[in-house]
């Protein structure tokens, strides 16, 4: 029981720094989730959260998605998914690889975000088109692949979206609208193997009030708190959780 109540504890924890920083809530969530709860609980969980926090942002500011970047993004990243659960239907026999995957993707998450605060990237030479629309199909695919295991692949999607929306509500808006859609997916595929069953659906009713707590809590307390402080926080937690997940 106690692994249970520390796994609605780290829900709610890692959803006040989803308030506050506006990323990194499922990512950050996974690794001590997996750790309490196992990843047939975690995975499913997680997910709904997601469609349920996309559906908040859509209902209030669905005027202001890019259709254009969302269709391009869901029908790119969908082919990623799919390569992903295969990965995870060949793997699964052996949750010990996952994890690692993992373990060593939030860890390299942790030093790139923390290296780029410290280090911001100097002006260079404008790459050329053909170059950069590889690198972008590229982030997609693999952020694709990533969400398809992990349910984790909101960093790569923002490497991307953040280079072709630059307006704030927008980038919101659509990031939110496209986790509705692939989340959806991947909820159809949880249901297709047998992963809902009544005591796991028992759990993420629990686990609701704790989700909405913490981005409550989260969302007041980002009008309060220096966000670039809790950015760096996110960054350290994300190092450590990664950590123990490959130490597991």
């Amino acid at each position: 029981m106690i692994r249970h109540i520390l796994f609605w504890l780290v829900v709610f924890a890692t959803n006040i720094i989803q308030g506050i920083t506006g990323f990194a809530g499922t990512i950050l969530a996974m690794p001590p989730s997996i750790l309490l709860v196992g990843y047939d609980t975690a995975k499913p969980i997680l997910n709904v959260l997601g469609i349920l926090a996309g559906l908040f942002v859509f209902v209030t500011q669905a005027r202001h998605v890019n259709w254009k970047e969302f269709g391009k993004v869901v029908a790119v990243m969908t082919v990623g998914i799919l390569g992903g659960f295969g990965i995870k239907a060949l793997l699964h026999g052996d949750m010990s690889v996952l994890y690692i995957l993992l373990g060593l993707f939030v860890i390299g998450l942790a030093i790139h975000g923390l290296w780029t605060i410290y280090h911001p990237k100097e002006e260079t030479e404008p790459k050329s088109g053909a170059l950069r629309t590889a690198e972008n199909y590229a982030l997609l695919l693999s952020s694709g692949v990533v969400h398809g295991i992990f349910v984790s692949g909101g960093p790569l999607l923002i490497a991307y979206l953040s280079r072709v929306l630059r307006e704030k509500t927008t980038f919101r808006a659509t990031i939110s609208t496209v986790w509705i859609v692939l989340n959806s997916i991947i909820l159809v595929d949880d249901l297709r193997t047998g992963l809902w069953t009544m005591p796991l659906l028992k759990e993420q009713l629990i686990v609701l009030p704790f989700f909405f707590a913490g981005m409550l809590l989260g969302s007041k307390l980002y009008h309060r708190m220096n966000q670039a402080t809790f950015v760096k926080l996110t960054y350290v937690l994300l190092f450590i959780s990664g950590a123990i997940l490959l130490f597991k």
